[in-house]
């Protein structure tokens, strides 16, 4: 994982904080999406928007359910960029 790019960490991290007006200093790795930002199924869908908005590729119906934390939303974008 540390083979990603850092500018794409840093963009899913202020997407992240921006769009769930978070401290950007919580989104981390290691933070679960629901148990440590907050998230719920209705903030899911909004990240399903705001990926496909801001890198440009389709999410698969379901796919975002599989995505925990921070670190798998590296991974997932990372996959589909």
């Amino acid at each position: 994982m540390d083979t990603l790019d850092t500018s794409l960490k840093d963009s899913v991290n202020k997407l992240v904080a921006t769009e769930f007006e978070l401290e950007p200093a919580s989104v981390t790795p290691e933070a679960d999406l629901y148990k440590d930002l907050g998230l719920d199924s209705l903030d899911a869908i909004d990240l399903v928007v705001a990926l496909e908005r801001k890198f440009g590729f389709k999410v698969e119906e379901g796919a975002a359910k599989l995505i925990r934390t921070v670190n798998q939303l590296y991974e997932f974008v990372a996959m589909h960029l």
